[in-house]
């Protein structure tokens, strides 16, 4: 008897272990109730691994490493809104019944400034990076708004439309990012975005991961001026909107990746950025010229991958969607319809970054050979690489 009593006590033990972890599991998917939760709030993090300035790795928590980021960033971080004259409203009739019959008064137009992106400072002299389709209104007057809500008008902006990238110049003293490398970026990696949401909710803050690399968008408005394909963008599945664009791409070292551009109309959690190296070759040109001097080839195309190729029986390459007046690809006789194969002795394809990276490794007047594919045979036409248009 006195045997039996232990392993008594154990058998029921061990059905009181197993009906707690049936009633939690039953509890958690039937009635949305997480009893185990509220007793052990820790086994709800998951702990990272990161490796620290050292090299050595440390075991961290999401929550500590997303804090620790917005607290590094966020006070370099801006908000950028737009001045505008608007017309006074005029008078509802269900609301006003006997304005009709008043007398006119002349009304004088009315200032109004909206939040409509984000940027982040790069440089301690006040320069800042966004969107150029953020600024893409010359004639406006612009703002940039820091984090203590000190707004600062815009004196100068410089434009870079091959790459969807403008830079602001403001009289102040500023907090620079620290600028990373988008060089050995992975699927997967945790990213963070920091912005204003919508253009009115500032310093919002997104967490995601990089869910693809090598992306082709349009990044801009072909009857702006601006058609060239940006091939090599970043995916995340950070939320990103319009509010968001121009602001930073962040990795768990406080380090810019990306400036996010854009995000995907049809779909949700399918955002886009551009890489930090290309915003850093074009500050580099900046700095050097004092302006953004990008070759210019004309055409707005998109990019025919190898599958596709075959299925459609043509050769890979970039199909030219529409030529713009005036343009080298218009005046070498580039025509709607047409593939580039190859420009200037190199296969264009899109595992190798596309046309447009093709293009921004030339400069402003060099002579380039065009190979492309029309109507089943090949031509060969040259032309000389235009300066893009700066607005």
């Amino acid at each position: 008897m006195r045997k039996i009593l232990p392993t008594l006590y154990i058998v029921l033990a061990a059905i009181i272990i197993v009906a707690s972890a049936l009633g939690g599991a039953i509890a958690d998917r039937l009635f949305v109730i997480k009893p185990l939760n509220s007793l052990f709030p820790d086994a709800q993090r998951i702990p990272l691994a990161v490796q620290n300035t050292s090299g050595e790795r440390q075991i961290v928590r999401e929550e500590s490493i997303v804090t620790s980021v917005v607290k590094d960033a966020s006070e370099s971080v801006v908000t950028i809104a737009v001045t505008k004259q608007q017309s006074p409203s005029i008078n509802d009739f269900f609301l006003d019944p006997f304005g009709m019959f008043s007398i006119p008064q002349q009304q004088e137009p009315e200032t109004v400034q909206q939040d409509i992106g984000s940027g982040f400072v790069v440089d301690k002299s006040g320069l800042i990076v966004t969107n150029k389709h953020v600024v893409a209104d010359s004639s406006a007057k612009y703002k940039v708004i820091l984090k203590d809500n000190t707004e600062i008008n815009v004196d100068k902006i410089y434009r870079d439309p091959s790459n969807d990238l403008a830079i602001l110049k403001v009289e102040a003293q500023l907090k620079p990012l620290t600028l990373g490398t988008s060089e050995n970026l992975e699927v997967g990696q945790f990213v963070i975005a920091i912005g204003t949401a919508l253009g009115e909710f500032r310093e919002t803050v997104t967490t995601g991961v990089i869910s693809g690399l090598g992306r082709g968008i349009q990044a801009g408005n072909q009857f702006g001026g601006f058609v060239e394909q940006l091939d090599n963008v970043i995916q995340t599945d950070a939320a990103i909107n319009p509010g968001n664009s121009g602001g930073p791409l962040l990795d768990t070292q406080a380090r810019v990746i990306g400036v996010n551009a854009a995000v995907a109309a049809q779909a949700q959690n399918i955002g886009f950025a551009i890489p930090i190296n290309v915003v850093k070759d074009s500050l580099n040109n900046f700095f050097q010229t004092g302006e953004f001097n990008r070759p210019f080839l004309g055409i707005r195309y998109r990019m025919i991958p190898k599958e596709t190729a075959l299925l459609n029986d043509v050769p890979e390459g970039a199909l030219v969607v529409e030529v713009i007046n005036g343009s080298s690809a218009a005046t070498s006789g580039i025509q709607q319809n047409d593939i580039i194969t190859k420009f200037d002795g190199t296969e264009v394809k899109a595992e190798k970054g596309g046309l447009a990276t093709m293009i921004a490794k030339k400069k402003v007047g060099d002579t380039i050979s065009v190979e492309l594919w029309r109507d089943g045979s090949m031509q060969t036409v040259s032309l000389k690489l235009q300066a893009a248009p700066q607005n």
